[in-house]
């Protein structure tokens, strides 16, 4: 709904969006038989995808080509002004090209015809012309056309690139889910980003170990583990039996609890007023889960135990902190 009392600027945004949506609504009906057969080459593609255009359309290519090959699909944008001198080298015989084109006539791209059909490259093209001899020579054409330009002058690319953008979108995602691509392989090729820090960290990779592990034996006075968690600067030490086994942990928190409750802390062992057998975690279990278990059962640290149950590492909040993980 257009409020009344809009200043010019307003109107022509809401204006502009309104063009753009209705494009991309339009888009839903030509999803058809072609667009299976885009995606069956691409599925089917033993070497790159390659995406190119001139212009404007050239700038969504690059960002379909990213959005595929993060997704699954291996994928590089060519320019090609640039692939008819030396950069068609880029292409090879096992490749699928994606070629977009508002109009389906851009010469640069029309020169790479030839040479595409000579090398046996499939080519799916990107027009807003089904009839254009872009679309006529292409194995599956995927129809971006909009009715008009959200630019007044229905000059510059804007609702026809959105389309191009949106329907590049829809392919990268349905190849995405035919190829069964799961959040851990989206992590693998973003090892930078937050989700790959959740997805890729161990606990393994962030735990304290060795001298800067804390732990006591079991029995100890009191005043040793606190002079242990004193030094570990972790907020908590480990209490170990015999065996080397976890028999429990003693917190900052069981401290305030033991102050609370007692009055003598001199005569007090830490087997008393120990949390047993304690929280603790494995090695290799993702960082996420851990701070999972801590924000649930409200604590700041864990102990990190082996297989038969002993403590091998130490991991703080903090230190999932620092990681990036939350």
């Amino acid at each position: 709904m257009t409020d009344t009392n809009d200043s010019p600027h307003r109107a022509s945004a809401r204006r502009t969006l309104n063009i753009e949506r209705d494009a991309i609504e339009a888009l839903s009906a030509r999803i058809d038989d072609n667009f299976d057969r885009a995606c069956e080459l691409l599925l089917g593609c033993q070497g790159r995808v390659v995406v190119t255009g001139m212009g404007k359309s050239g700038h969504i290519g690059g960002k379909i080509a990213a959005t595929l090959a993060s997704t699954g699909t291996p994928a590089f944008f060519v320019h090609p002004g640039e692939a008819s001198h030396g950069d068609l080298g880029m292409i090879t015989p096992g490749d699928v090209v994606i070629a977009l084109s508002n109009s389906g006539e851009t010469a640069e791209v029309m020169a790479l015809l030839p040479l595409l059909k000579r090398m046996g490259v499939p080519l799916v093209s990107m027009t807003g012309r089904p009839g254009s001899s872009l679309a006529r020579h292409a194995e599956a054409h995927l129809d971006a056309g909009v009715e008009r330009e959200a630019c007044p002058l229905d000059l510059a690319p804007t609702a026809s690139t959105t389309a191009a953008l949106v329907l590049g979108d829809a392919l990268a995602v349905a190849l995405l889910e035919a190829r069964g691509f799961t959040a851990e392989d989206f992590a693998l090729s973003h090892p930078g980003g937050s989700l790959g820090r959740r997805l890729l960290l161990t606990v393994g990779d962030l735990m304290h170990q060795g001298e800067r592990l804390p732990q006591v034996p079991l029995g100890s006075p009191l005043r040793d583990a606190l002079i242990e968690i004193t030094r570990q600067g972790l907020g908590f030490t480990c209490v170990i039996d015999r065996e080397g086994l976890l028999a429990g942990v003693y917190t900052d928190g069981d401290l305030r609890r033991t102050l609370d409750q007692h009055s003598n802390l001199h005569a007090l062992s830490v087997d008393e007023v120990m949390t047993s057998p304690g929280k603790r975690i494995s090695a290799d279990v993702l960082a996420a889960e851990a701070v999972r278990i801590m924000e649930g059962s409200r604590i700041s640290a864990l102990a990190v135990v082996d297989a038969q149950g002993r403590p091998i590492g130490a991991l703080h909040m903090h230190d999932l902190l620092r990681s990036g993980v939350i």
